[in-house]
């Protein structure tokens, strides 16, 4: 990696779902980047709460081996020199490959323009993290890549992850909770 911008080298950005306090700043800082335009639906961040009190993010991980990319029929998919998930528009036919590939099914498509949504990493600047530290929670950390880490185990989908929320936040209770 040596020779590499500080914008251009591998990077993730680590989540810590606890600090979460589902303000949606992040949906906000991603739509805006993106679309020009406050639009939750078309932010490639996604907040949920499926249960009470445990909101979170869910957004690409970056995943070692791009399941997304490999699925796509189009070639509408690519990896970018940071690591990133890019993808064509003009090229993307909104089939949902990526997103039955992907573990976490985190893409999505456009609300309007029907294409597939990932995380792209704002071409090494991303916004959620800014706002997510502006605001003190500290949920989303820039962090560079690990070669030999298995990204892939932290896709996972929204009811997973927000039924492992329930059991940090609620303990026991949390299967009283957790919608079936």
């Amino acid at each position: 990696m040596t020779g590499l911008s500080n914008k251009s080298k591998k990077f993730w950005i680590a989540r810590d779902y606890e600090k979460c306090s589902g303000c949606r700043r992040c949906e906000i800082a991603c739509s805006l980047y993106h679309e020009n335009r406050i639009w939750p639906e078309a932010s490639r961040i996604r907040v949920f709460m499926l249960v009470p009190g445990a909101e979170f993010p869910h957004f690409c991980v970056q995943c070692q081996d791009y399941p997304c990319v490999n699925a796509c029929p189009e070639n509408a998919l690519s990896v970018s020199q940071i690591g990133a998930v890019i993808i064509d528009k003009d090229k993307c036919i909104g089939c949902g490959q990526c997103i039955d590939a992907c573990p976490g099914k985190i893409p999505h498509l456009h609300p309007i323009k029907k294409y597939a949504l990932i995380c792209n990493l704002c071409n090494g600047d991303p916004q959620c993290v800014k706002v997510c530290r502006e605001g003190g929670w500290n949920t989303l950390k820039k962090v560079n890549r690990k070669e030999n880490m298995n990204y892939r185990k932290y896709a996972k989908t929204p009811e997973d992850l927000a039924r492992e929320l329930a059991f940090i936040f609620y303990g026991e209770k949390a299967e009283e909770i957790i919608p079936c």
